[in-house]
């Protein structure tokens, strides 16, 4: 054999070897100090990587760092827009980023719990996964008046109503939930209140609405589904699995309370503009997002299927950068980043609070109080640098 081509045969079987190794996740045990990772492991760009940090830092989101004067301000708009549960103050902005589950770069106090917000949204249809992977309910087509009975959905239109138009925000489901009434909750911006109360419901699947009184519907449900907290279902199947801290809390309402089986337990809420909802520390968060980044696999046990998480990141038809309470980076939409890869995905919530995966490049980006329209721009410097 000449020389030249042995060379050329155990190049290409290192860079191979090589690539296996680059391509081994990570997953931190509970309490361990996170392992990083430099340039010569994965190939990026460290100044302009600290440059994009640099941007998350100088560009916190601006409304007020106390929750509660944020909140009513930024829903103020919403006809009896009250606090019904818990609120925080905020810390500063803080953010990581993950590459094959190895910590790149991290700013800010990343223990510290805070307010999540919508990223709530996306544990929720975790709670519909868990649900659909245990046979709980057979398919999200079906209708979800078949499974909760107590009147929640009856009537003409919302008896057509399946777990996949609650999970996609376009169920358009009407009625009164924890005295909190679907119309009233971001509301159009035409019109007043007979124009809203006396609408024309759209049909369940063809248009979709963002509407914390529906996410909290399905929350609601799948309370009823579990018959079990969903707190307690999160902690047992998903958060002590993966390793998460003991901080995070999942509120609902003050008031929101259910009796099943005989048991007083709390209904949760999808989200924050209430109060209540996930609150959590970047760290956590960033778990969460690297079990998604591996199809729902931690370490060598399943935790969620990845056909589940295949449906979840699918768009739905009304809206091309919705799936089931993950926004979607498609470029046909109106909420695309441009300069970032299509198949990313992530979980969104209101100041700033991102969860972002990319399956395949095997990044994981948490941001905190990041200000929301700069988000993109931040992101696509991360990219940049890789």
């Amino acid at each position: 054999m000449k020389p030249s081509l042995l060379f050329i045969l155990l190049f290409v079987f290192f860079v191979g070897i090589a690539d296996l190794f680059s391509q081994e996740l990570y997953f931190p045990n509970r309490n361990e100090t996170w392992k990083t990772t430099n340039p010569s492991r994965f190939d990026y760009n460290e100044e302009k990587l600290a440059s994009a940090v640099n941007f998350a830092k100088e560009n916190e989101y601006s409304g007020s760092r106390d929750l509660r004067q944020a909140i009513l301000k930024g829903f103020q708009r919403e006809p009896f827009h009250e606090i019904l549960g818990p609120t925080k103050k905020r810390g500063g902005p803080a953010g990581m980023i993950l590459k094959n589950g190895y910590l790149v770069t991290s700013w800010g106090d990343t223990q510290r719990v805070d307010m999540t917000f919508s990223v709530t949204k996306s544990f929720l249809s975790t709670m519909a996964g868990l649900a659909f992977d245990e046979g709980l309910m057979s398919s999200t087509d079906d209708k979800v008046g078949k499974y909760i009975w107590d009147g929640t959905f009856d009537g003409a239109h919302n008896t057509k109503i399946t777990w996949e138009h609650l999970l996609q925000q376009n169920s358009d489901w009407s009625g009164e939930l924890w005295g909190l009434k679907d119309w009233a909750d971001r509301p159009p911006r035409e019109g007043g209140l007979d124009d809203w109360k006396f609408r024309e419901l759209r049909e369940p699947g063809t248009v979709m609405e963002y509407n914390d009184v529906r996410v909290n519907v399905l929350s609601y449900s799948l309370t009823h589904l579990w018959r079990n907290p969903l707190p307690r279902v999160l902690k047992e199947k998903i958060m002590d699995p993966i390793g998460a801290s003991t901080t995070w809390r999942w509120y609902g309402y003050d008031h929101a309370w259910m009796t099943i089986d005989g048991l007083k337990m709390k209904s949760v809420t999808g989200g924050g503009h209430s109060g209540a909802g996930i609150f959590i520390n970047t760290e956590d968060m960033a778990r969460f997002g690297l079990l998604f980044l591996n199809n729902g696999q931690w370490k060598d046990k399943t935790l969620l299927s990845k056909e589940w998480i295949s449906k979840a990141i699918t768009s739905s038809v009304p809206n091309v950068n919705y799936g089931y309470m993950w926004w979607l980076n498609q470029k046909e939409g109106n909420r695309y980043w441009e300069g970032v890869p299509e198949h990313v995905f992530y979980a969104a919530g209101f100041g700033g609070n991102f969860i972002i995966v990319d399956q395949k490049e095997g990044i994981v980006i948490v941001t905190r109080w990041l200000e929301p329209q700069k988000t993109g721009e931040f992101v696509k410097q991360v990219y940049s640098a890789f």
